[in-house]
C-alpha cells in the first residue's frame, strides 16, 4: 500500500540508539549530555502544549523530573541527543477527578503545579491526530513501554520482582535469571469488502452511532489471513475468501501492533455474536463518503487516527494499491 506509512503513529524514522541500552558508560553520557530530553507520562498521557497539541520535552535537569520514577527509558536520539520517557505517575493532582480516566472517551488535563501553564497532561486518543509523525512516535513509544513495566514488575517465570535493564527495555529476574521483553499482540482489523459495500461493526458502549472495521487479537499458532477469516467467521458469521496485507498501526492502548488487512466476503448473511458486536452492518460506498462527510443520519465513522478510519478513507479514494 503506497500511503501506509503515512497512518497516525506510523514510522518517524526515529533512531532508537539501540546499540547503547546495554552501555551503561554511552547510557551515563547521554543522560549527561545538556541537549538530553525526557517526554513525561502520567498515567499513560502525555505531556503537552494544550495550545498545539505538541509533545513536550523537558530538559533532563528540570525539576519536575526528580519527582519521577528513578529509571528513565531510552526512546532514541533526536538531533544526535538522547530522548527518553519520565514515569510521572505517582504525582497525585490535588483536584483529580478519576471518574473520567480511563474512559472511551477522556477529556480532562492534568496540570502539575511545577511546569509553565498551556502544559497538560492529555489523553493521548484525544490528541493523536495534532501530533507530527516524530512526536506521534515518541508519544506512542514512551506509553507503551512504561506501560508494560506498570504492569510486569515481577517475573512469569518465579514470581519475583524483576530488575530493569537495557535502558528500559528489559526486565531481568535475578532470582532464576528469567529475561523478560516489552510485549506487544498482534491484532488484525478488517476491510471486508463485497461488491460495493464495506462491512462495519459497532462495540457495546460505543460513543452512539459510531461504526469501524471488525477487528480481533491473533491467536498463537495462526496466521495474519487465518486470524482475518476466524474473526469475521466469529463475530458476524460471514466466510471470506482471499485476504491481503495492507498497513500496520502500532497502538498504543495499551500495546498493540494493528496488522489492516484487507478481505473478500463470499456471502452477504450477517450472523450476529452479541457479545463481540452491538450490530454489524454493510454499508455502501456512497454511503460511507455521506458518514464521512458528516451528514449520515445515523453512521458515524471510525475514530480520526484510528488505522479503521486510514482504511476506509483510503478505500472511498481507491488508493488501497
Amino acid at each position: 500500500m503506497k500511503h501506509a506509512e503515512t497512518v497516525t503513529f506510523g514510522g518517524s524514522a526515529l533512531d532508537r540508539a539501540a546499540e547503547i541500552r546495554g552501555d551503561a558508560a554511552a547510557l551515563a553520557a547521554a543522560q549527561a549530555d545538556p541537549q538530553a530530553r525526557a517526554v513525561l507520562i502520567w498515567r499513560g498521557k502525555p505531556l503537552l502544549d494544550e495550545e498545539t497539541g505538541a509533545l513536550i520535552r523537558l530538559p533532563l535537569d528540570h525539576p519536575v523530573l526528580a519527582q519521577g520514577d528513578d529509571d528513565l527509558m531510552l526512546l532514541g536520539r533526536e538531533g544526535g541527543a538522547a530522548i527518553f520517557a519520565c514515569n510521572l505517575s505517582a504525582w497525585e493532582p490535588v483536584d483529580l477527578d478519576g471518574g473520567t480516566l480511563g474512559h472511551f472517551v477522556d477529556a480532562s488535563v492534568q496540570r502539575h503545579p511545577d511546569l509553565p501553564g498551556g502544559m497538560g497532561f492529555a489523553e493521548l486518543r484525544m490528541n493523536m491526530t495534532r501530533l507530527t509523525p516524530r512526536d506521534a512516535e515518541l508519544a506512542a513509544t514512551a506509553k507503551a513501554i512504561l506501560g508494560w513495566h506498570d504492569s510486569h514488575g515481577f517475573c512469569s517465570r518465579c514470581g519475583s520482582k524483576s530488575e530493569i535493564i537495557n535502558a528500559g527495555w528489559q526486565r531481568a529476574c535475578r532470582d532464576c535469571g528469567a529475561q523478560h521483553f516489552p510485549r506487544t499482540d498482534p491484532v488484525v482489523i478488517m476491510l471486508i469488502t463485497h461488491g460495493n459495500s464495506v462491512l462495519v461493526g459497532r462495540s457495546p458502549g460505543w460513543p452512539e452511532g459510531m461504526y469501524s472495521l471488525l477487528a480481533g487479537f491473533v491467536e498463537p499458532g495462526e496466521t495474519l489471513e487465518a486470524a482475518v477469516r476466524r474473526e469475521v467467521l466469529e463475530e458476524a458469521g460471514i466466510p471470506v475468501g482471499q485476504v491481503s496485507y495492507l498497513a500496520s498501526q502500532p497502538w498504543p492502548f495499551p500495546a498493540s501492533l494493528m496488522f489492516g488487512c484487507r478481505g473478500e466476503a463470499l456471502a452477504r448473511a450477517i450472523t450476529l455474536d452479541p457479545v463481540e458486536l452491538e450490530d454489524a452492518r454493510w454499508v455502501s460506498r456512497e454511503e460511507m463518503a455521506t458518514a464521512f462527510a458528516g451528514d449520515h443520519p445515523v453512521l458515524l465513522p471510525a475514530r480520526k487516527g484510528a488505522i479503521a478510519q486510514f482504511l476506509l478513507r483510503n478505500w472511498l479514494a481507491d488508493t488501497l494499491d
